[in-house]
């Protein structure tokens, strides 16, 4: 006996046939609660009562990358400030691009809606910094480097999706302050945590879906008490981006409940782990290059034994993605990577050392648009979806298949 089961690639899918004691590992999707006129009525009573008439707002919303509903959800909450007496001209919807490239207005208009061109929308930059304030420092060391329209604002909002985050824990709530609003070094200096510089290693404790003794996602906690958002909406998706439920609230309670929310649908905990896994990151565009794939590929190689197997189809039709990845494994492995790392964070230099750990643990195979040169200087193998299917059958041993990699965390600890 067999089971059949269809994994996304791209806009495409390949059927694989698994032997019949597969586990096949899927996250619980969350529960449509959330409706437009519901939102409406929880924004009557959520958002501050002081009158904005002539008082500066901001909104803040992730990028392309973690979209949230904008298109239908965002005029809602608009709507509402002006009904407060917020205006046009005193209300600004700021993208938290963090580190990442700016978007198109077309991207723009794809990402938010008609609202794109109908109200000031301020585009990130984290290499500007005469736009930021200096706040202090972190016990940790991080420079507190705020936007000075930020704490111009009467009200700033945040909006945005929670989401799994491999090193920071979770990903959305105050992440869109910083590093969403960030300034570059100051994120860096941030990012730096991820290392333990005195066990040459990456943290134990920067893992997905863990705050509590992760020294990153706590080092984030404190920027946040400098300006904590006046009011976070956090939105809780299914495996195919739909928002299914609006939280507003405010505070670190209010955020550790929605990571709760969250992890309760996409965290299992598995005994000692899978002899190969065969994984998807979930399709376009969770694939659309190595960057966002690697999220899937970091998720699922924690089911993965030591010295086992892991195939991922991820189409990464965009290539990589970045620049600045690749450089990071030609520095003649991961000693000197580390050593360089520890000395100067670079942007997505984390990402480098996170995947070499993870090819020194076990044999990663792409299914991928990669080419095999690429593949090899990462240190996976490239393999075609034929390839794939017969690895799954000469397996003797356990094995598992994950056909939303992106969302599915293994459970370590509770946050």
């Amino acid at each position: 006996m067999a089971k059949s089961l269809e994994l996304k690639i791209g806009s495409n899918q390949f059927g694989l046939l698994l032997p019949d004691e597969a586990d096949i590992l899927t996250i619980q999707e969350p529960q449509q609660t959330v409706t437009e006129q519901g939102f409406a009525a929880d924004l009557k009573i959520a958002l501050p009562s002081l009158p904005l008439h002539g008082r500066p707002v901001a909104v803040v919303v992730a990028d392309k990358t973690r979209l949230c509903g904008y298109d239908r959800y965002l005029p809602i909450l608009l709507d509402a400030l002006e009904e407060r007496g917020a205006s046009k001209e005193t209300l600004s919807v700021y993208i938290a691009y963090g580190t990442h490239a700016a978007q198109s207005d077309t991207e723009c208009r794809a990402a938010y809606g008609d609202v794109y061109s109908q109200y000031r929308f301020v585009h990130h930059d984290c290499t500007d910094d005469a736009c930021f304030a200096d706040m202090g420092t972190t016990r940790r060391g991080t420079p507190v480097r705020i936007r000075k329209d930020i704490l111009d604002a009467d009200l700033v909002i945040t909006f945005g999706a929670i989401s799994h985050h491999y090193f920071a824990g979770y990903g959305g709530g105050r992440k869109l302050i910083f590093p969403g609003l960030g300034q570059q070094a100051a994120i860096y200096r941030n990012h730096a945590l991820f290392l333990d510089p005195s066990h040459r290693t990456l943290s134990a404790g920067c893992r997905s879906g863990r705050l509590a003794g992760n020294p990153l996602a706590e080092d984030l906690a404190e920027i946040e008490a400098y300006r904590p958002a006046d009011l976070a909406i956090h939105g809780i998706l299914d495996s195919h981006g739909t928002v299914c439920r609006l939280m507003a609230g405010s505070g670190i309670d209010h955020f550790r409940q929605a990571c709760e929310c969250h992890g309760q649908n996409c965290e299992i905990t598995i005994g000692d782990g899978y002899d190969m896994v065969v994984a998807s990151c979930g399709g376009y565009p969770k694939d659309i290059n190595f960057i966002q794939a690697h999220k899937a590929v970091h998720h699922a190689a924690a089911f993965v034994k030591d010295g086992g197997a892991l195939i991922v189809f991820a189409r990464c039709s965009n290539g990589i993605g970045s620049t600045t990845f690749l450089p990071w494994f030609d520095m003649g492995g991961w000693k000197a990577a580390f050593a360089h790392l520890s000395q100067a964070y670079q942007g997505n230099g984390g990402t480098a050392l996170a995947m070499m750990e993870k090819t020194r643990r076990i044999n990663i195979f792409l299914v991928t648009d990669l080419s095999p040169d690429v593949c090899r200087a990462i240190g996976v193998t490239r393999i075609d979806p034929a390839s794939a299917a017969l690895r799954v059958r000469q397996l003797r041993g356990s094995i598992a298949a994950i056909p939303n990699a992106s969302l599915l965390v293994r459970r370590w600890t509770r946050i």
